[in-house]
């Protein structure tokens, strides 16, 4: 069986993309992204869309419960320039780059058009209060239904039950999810089927847009050198990470092109 026919249920048309590495990526453009979401979202269907940069798509091939939460992901997006630089090379010419923090925001646009409620998972209690005053002065008319920050342990079955219900009480159409990688990807996959609403994993975009930090001038964003300036703010974090999972992505893709170009019986 095929990674593609895996990802094919009754409910949903096969996915256009393809792995890379052992992470299944959608083709897909802003406007298909934005407009599937949305879509989902009125419906308040149970959802969850991945945004998959090189750390993401590395770490598939070293935790398995990841990779089947990817893998089984609504949708995954490129983020990070050399995804969407793959998905290029494997056929879909025109990919972009559709990466958490602007997903976020041409979504949250779209709510505030749209009337559609939001509600915000993940992170500190104070970058979620600076979030609110953020996003109120740039979408007055956003419906926020409401936040919560959950605490640094696992949260015990009556615990995640309130939060739960709290969040589908809300009304909101789409959670945004803040809690890093690979830590929302499981949590999303884990709350499909019982949080009535399009559950998005867009791991540090909170502290970007709540000026917790500073993101990358956008003429670094748009030359695929956003790792770089962070790893210039961040080096004793990030350092390690960055060189060991881009080396990694680098040998594998290499790997990945070199054998899918090879004739079957060569393999």
């Amino acid at each position: 069986m095929t990674m593609q026919s895996l990802l094919c249920t009754e409910e949903s048309a096969p996915r256009n993309g393809h792995a890379v590495l052992e992470a299944f990526i959608d083709a897909v453009s802003w406007d298909e992204a934005i407009g599937q979401i949305t879509q989902w979202g009125a419906a308040r269907e149970s959802r969850y869309v991945s945004i998959c940069n090189v750390h993401s798509v590395v770490t598939t091939t070293r935790d398995v419960e990841f990779k089947i939460a990817v893998n089984n992901a609504d949708m995954a997006t490129p983020d990070g320039a050399p995804i969407a630089w793959a998905l290029r090379r494997l056929g879909y010419p025109s990919q972009e780059r559709i990466n958490g923090p602007d997903l976020m925001m041409k979504y949250l646009a779209e709510a505030e058009r749209l009337d559609q409620v939001v509600f915000f998972y993940g992170s500190t209690e104070a970058t979620l209060a600076k979030l609110r005053v953020a996003l109120a002065k740039q979408f007055p008319l956003l419906r926020i239904g409401g936040t919560y920050s959950p605490p640094f342990r696992p949260l015990t079955r009556e615990e995640d039950e309130k939060v739960v219900d709290m969040i589908n009480a809300s009304g909101a159409n789409v959670v945004f999810v803040g809690l890093g990688c690979p830590k929302q990807e499981k949590w999303m996959y884990d709350h499909r089927g019982r949080i009535h609403a399009v559950m998005i994993g867009v791991g540090a975009a909170f502290d970007y847009h709540a000026g917790v930090i500073k993101r990358a001038p956008l003429w670094w964003q748009h030359n695929g050198l956003e790792w770089l300036y962070r790893l210039g703010t961040e080096p004793r974090r990030l350092f390690m990470r960055y060189m060991v999972t881009n080396t990694l992505f680098a040998v594998g893709f290499v790997r990945q092109f070199v054998l899918a170009k090879l004739p079957v019986g060569d393999m």
